[in-house]
């Protein structure tokens, strides 16, 4: 693991490969081993680099006044970092917040945009009763932290995740810092980015479990619709972490994008 140390905070992240850069951006409550897959197989052709983001991993603490705006701020100090100029932007549920934040903050550091299982903040893309149905889980979970991730997060996989993928997201939901839960899903919760979806202006892929409880279906077709010039890849049988679940046809679908993208 690397850092940087920007606006007071230190940020890990893991870089990896050679080749144009990737930034991954994890889900919320998780750390950037969450994208052990496509560290292990974007690699060949590509700098991989996935961030812990603040108030994960190997990075500090949230602060208490920590909000959107600031996690792009970090995310674009990183990318200045590695120095290898704009990057394909890839997040995944809370990741893709993020990455869409940072496009609308400094869009000249992002080649592309791949978000996937995302939203465009709960309120944005679920109705009200959802959005407090999951805050009220996340705030239950933390007070009997003993009852299990899918008390907080009904819903991650597909009908028959892999064992690796199910081990994965308890090591990382194990490692989550409840302080920081509790400042993350209200600002998750709160987060309505529809009106910046049509202001997307570069290359958007979008990659979506067709079986995905968390972010469905149709919040991947209002995006589509919202997004000029979008792609949409649905992976079949698959949940809400598609990247875990399926990462051979994630993976594929990143690097074809990537590589149309290469040969424009």
């Amino acid at each position: 693991m690397e850092s940087i140390h920007t606006a007071g905070l230190d940020i890990a992240y893991e870089r990896a490969g050679r080749g144009p850069p990737i930034f991954l951006l994890h889900g919320a409550f998780g750390n950037h081993r969450l994208w052990k897959p496509q560290i292990d197989g974007l690699t060949e052709g590509f700098t991989v680099v996935a961030w812990d983001e603040p108030g994960a991993g190997g990075s500090s603490d949230l602060p208490a006044e920590f909000g959107l705006p600031d996690y792009a701020r970090c995310l674009a100090a990183l990318i200045e970092e590695v120095g290898l100029g704009p990057g394909h932007i890839a997040g995944l549920s809370w990741g893709g917040v993020v990455a869409i934040e940072l496009h609308a903050r400094r869009s000249d550091l992002v080649e592309s945009l791949i978000l996937a299982d995302t939203y465009a903040g709960w309120k944005g893309s679920l109705p009200a009763e959802e959005v407090s149905a999951r805050v009220e889980g996340v705030h239950e979970m933390l007070a009997a932290p003993e009852k299990g991730l899918e008390r907080g997060f009904p819903g991650l996989f597909g009908a028959s995740p892999p064992p690796e993928a199910v081990s994965l997201i308890e090591q990382a939901a194990a490692g989550a810092r409840h302080e920081s839960m509790r400042i993350q899903v209200d600002l998750i919760a709160d987060a309505d980015q529809r009106s910046l979806l049509p202001l997307i202006a570069v290359p958007t892929l979008l990659i979506w479990g067709e079986d995905d409880a968390r972010s469905p279906l149709t919040v991947a077709r209002q995006f589509n619709e919202a997004i000029v010039g979008s792609e949409l890849v649905i992976i079949p049988g698959t949940g809400h972490v598609s990247n875990l679940e399926r990462p051979d046809l994630f993976n594929a679908a990143v690097r074809d994008f990537c590589g149309a993208l290469a040969s424009d």
